[in-house]
């Protein structure tokens, strides 16, 4: 009885408060945990959404382009060195992008050794003298006018460090395939399986 009558006064004073203007609270809710609540902001960020996981790439259709302006175009850069070839493909990337030439993607091909071997001077042995390492990275772009293809190709090529090559071609579905690395081992259990 004594708890309603506690109730019935605090809800009386609540209303004679608000009529004076005051709007004061008796009650707490959090009595028990003052700092209840503070400092919480993940209300304020979006949820994001879970990553997709990466199935099988598929080909998608080539645009071969128009008589004014260029399909899709890959920009080979092939070095020996990796950080060279890394740094240029990002500074063609960025001038794409400057130029608001479209960059579809940016990728790097698997990295291919040659081993040079030195013939003896008598006998007919081999010794392996050095191993090479070629790193080859690719831009890809679309959307390039014809008019303006002489005009970027000369600032890419005079901008072109040494010790890299440059080669553009018209991208098909035989580059699509050279990106990824042969698995011969797990295609012949796959035909094992068929």
């Amino acid at each position: 009885m004594a708890s309603v009558a506690l109730w019935l006064r605090s809800k009386v004073l609540k209303a004679w408060r608000m009529e004076a203007g005051i709007l004061l609270s008796i009650s707490r809710h959090y009595r028990s945990q003052p700092t209840h609540g503070i400092g919480r902001y993940k209300h304020l960020v979006k949820a994001q959404e879970p990553k997709k996981k990466r199935g099988k790439v598929e080909v998608r259709p080539i645009n071969l382009g128009t008589d004014y302006e260029y399909g899709v175009l890959n920009i080979h850069l092939i070095a020996y060195d990796m950080a060279l070839a890394e740094s240029y493909a990002q500074y063609v990337h960025n001038l794409c992008n400057h130029l608001s030439i479209k960059v579809e993607e940016s990728y790097a091909m698997p990295t291919k050794t040659v081993e040079v071997l030195q013939l003896q001077d008598q006998g007919r042995k081999m010794l392996l003298d050095s191993v090479l390492t070629t790193h080859e990275r690719v831009v890809q772009i679309s959307g390039l006018s014809a008019t303006f293809a002489e005009i970027f190709l000369e600032i890419i090529q005079s901008n072109l460090p040494e010790g890299v090559k440059l080669s553009v071609k018209e991208h098909t579905e035989e580059d699509f395939k050279g990106r990824f690395k042969a698995r011969p081992e797990l295609e012949e259990l796959l035909a094992k399986l068929n």
